[in-house]
């Protein structure tokens, strides 16, 4: 099972994309992760289809255009690595040409979802990404909501950023959502793509859990994770996101599905839920935030 949920950095490669996961590679329905690296000087055009996209720069920085009538242009500062800082980014629309370059280089996330609406593409500041710390003590973690459902609007994607110091738990505890249960859960397709802060002289690994809910594939993984790794999650409780000592964790969230309203509701795991009764009589993580969104943007 691990095979089909795990994908390791470069088993997904394609074409100029370091890892390229679209519904047909990861079996559902709507949810989309692509990673391109750009040399100094590079570009690179892609139809966006049927889908909706944000592009995220992971490092470095980009120009994003769009191309016909409703046309727009977009120059996005970027940041030094997924460790440094919030980052902008730009949402392009369904059935739009796009064009991304960048002088000076870098890797950049396009984070997409398939969807029936036609929204306008956006620049999206670093200043106005709600920064969160979610949970204490060794659950303590850090969440950039750039793209979270009722922050930036969407048709269908949902997309977040989750840093997690070294030796802390997150995406804990284990939840799912994978039922539509109005009010209570949202039916949702999710990808984890991973980045590890190299320390010591060394790499640094991460472990993600997830075991069967009783709905669709009974996704049963517990993988050893690396920087560019990303794992599909159809269905499933999922948690935790381990983080080894010494050595900070990133994971991007890109989440979609049928729901005709674009929400994240989740529900916690029976024998895990009471830890969130602990939280309030620990402090929050030290470490914590890795750092804030910038305090604004003359854009």
């Amino acid at each position: 099972m691990n095979a089909d949920f795990h994908v390791r950095a470069g088993d997904a490669a394609a074409g100029p994309y370091a890892l390229d996961i679209d519904p047909e590679r990861a079996g559902w329905g709507y949810s989309s992760l692509r990673v391109l690296d750009l040399p100094p000087g590079g570009h690179h055009s892609f139809a966006a289809g049927d889908s909706e996209w944000i592009v995220l720069p992971l490092s470095g920085g980009c120009a994003v255009r769009t191309d016909g009538a409703d046309g727009e242009a977009f120059e996005l500062t970027g940041r030094e690595s997924v460790f440094s800082g919030v980052t902008d980014f730009a949402y392009v629309p369904r059935d739009a040409h796009v064009q991304i370059s960048s002088g000076a280089g870098g890797r950049f996330a396009l984070t997409g979802a398939r969807c029936e609406r036609r929204l306008p593409a956006r620049y999206g500041p670093a200043s106005g990404v709600p920064v969160e710390l979610r949970g204490t003590g060794n659950c303590s973690r850090q969440v950039n909501n750039f793209g979270a459902a009722g922050v930036f609007a969407c048709d269908k994607l949902i997309a977040v950023e989750v840093l997690t110091p070294g030796g802390n738990w997150s995406s804990y505890p284990p939840h799912k959502h994978d039922e539509c249960r109005p009010g209570q859960e949202s039916e949702l397709e999710e990808i984890y793509y991973f980045e590890i802060e190299p320390a010591h002289g060394t790499e640094g690994v991460g472990y993600q859990r997830v075991t069967p809910s009783g709905q669709g594939h009974g996704t049963d993984v517990l993988a050893e994770v690396r920087g560019g790794d990303a794992v599909l999650i159809p269905d499933g409780w999922h948690g935790p996101s381990i983080a080894a000592p010494g050595h900070a964790m990133y994971y991007l969230n890109v989440m979609a599905g049928p729901g005709e309203k674009r929400e994240w509701l989740i529900c916690d795991h029976p024998d895990h839920g009471w830890i969130r009764g602990t939280w309030p009589d620990q402090p929050v993580d030290a470490r914590l935030p890795l750092y804030a969104a910038p305090a604004g943007d003359a854009r």
